[in-house]
């Protein structure tokens, strides 16, 4: 079953703690909203299952439609409904970023900037010192537990946020969290610079081709992450807000980069919330191009979204997004 309270914690982060030595060490942070209450954000470093390592995804300029979702919710912990409504996050289904660009690094080594936590620290520690800066924590609360002192901080009640990470895709004993639309992760937004800086994480023995309803792995089919420059058909534009009147022509343009034809009959266009567009079917010659245009299926909106590609058994092939300020130019292409 997926995780019992997913949800976002907002707020500002008033302390870290890096904490090795264990069977399942995390990076601590210490966080208080606006109302005074404190919460102990528990970021894990290390995987209890092999290989223990954790991979992990970093932008110093993160842009995406998530962000501009996560106006109006307040500070403190807000539960999230789940499903592709809101801001939740997705590692599959929500374009956040390049699974093959993920990489991986020990917990915690002596020595500066060659571990996990000093990755952590190089970003939270930037957002203790700015009063400005909010972080946004998405994964599983627990708490409050009234008359127990959080073991970290020592705040009472004891209160916070795990499953930093990636839930979906698991094995073992860790497969009953799986779930689509309830992955972790950290987001840090500094004001006075317009930037957001994000962190993904995930365990390497998670599968990237999951279930649709059940966040399972999809047990017939390759879900090791891509490798980088290995996926033949890419999306490379969309034609998010072309000129004219409602309703508009919107078009997605795909690219077959590989050194052979690719055979499209089957293949499919889909939106955040699931809606579709058929491609065009028939062979996709190599280095050719082919625009597909949405009609009544898949929908482009102007104030940002994600569009994923499915071939003929619905597995996402590729998927990208685009934001408002892309989408805001009428009659120009967003190109990826």
């Amino acid at each position: 079953m997926p995780l019992k309270t997913y949800g976002v914690l907002i707020g500002r982060a008033v302390d870290t703690r890096r904490e090795g030595g264990s069977d399942s060490p995390h990076y601590q942070i210490h966080i208080t909203d606006d109302h005074g209450t404190d919460y102990r954000a528990a970021v894990n470093v290390l995987s209890a299952q092999q290989p223990s390592e954790l991979l992990y995804f970093v932008s110093e300029d993160f842009r995406h439609p998530i962000t501009a979702r996560l106006e109006g919710l307040t500070s403190g912990w807000n539960t999230l409904p789940p499903g592709p409504g809101g801001p939740n996050l997705d590692f599959v289904r929500g374009n956040l970023f390049d699974p093959a660009l993920m990489r991986k690094l020990p917990p915690d080594l002596e020595g500066p900037d060659n571990d996990l936590a000093d990755l952590l620290d190089h970003s939270v520690r930037r957002a203790v010192t700015d009063a400005q800066a909010r972080v946004y924590l998405f994964g599983e609360r627990w708490g409050p537990e009234v008359r127990v002192k959080d073991k970290i901080f020592g705040f009472l009640p004891g209160n916070g946020v795990h499953d930093i990470h990636m839930n979906q895709g698991n094995s073992g004993r860790f497969r009953g969290d799986d779930g689509v639309w309830q992955d972790g992760g950290l987001l840090i937004h500094f004001p006075a610079q317009s930037r957001w800086v994000a962190v993904f994480l995930a365990f390497q023995s998670q599968s990237w081709k999951t279930d649709d309803a059940t966040g399972h792995t999809i047990e017939d089919v390759d879900g090791s992450r891509p490798v980088p420059g290995t996926r033949p058909v890419r999306i490379v534009a969309a034609l998010v807000n072309p000129r004219g009147p409602a309703p508009e022509a919107e078009t997605v343009t795909l690219l077959n980069a590989s050194p052979d034809p690719v055979d499209l009959t089957g293949w499919q266009l889909q939106d955040r919330l699931g809606r579709r567009s058929d491609v065009p079917p028939g062979p996709l010659a190599a280095g050719a191009g082919r625009t597909v245009p949405l009609g009544g299926g898949a929908q482009l909106g102007n104030h940002g979204g994600e569009i994923s590609l499915l071939d003929a058994r619905l597995i996402k092939v590729d998927g990208v997004s685009y934001t408002a300020e892309q989408a805001g130019r009428e009659g120009w292409s967003v190109v990826f």
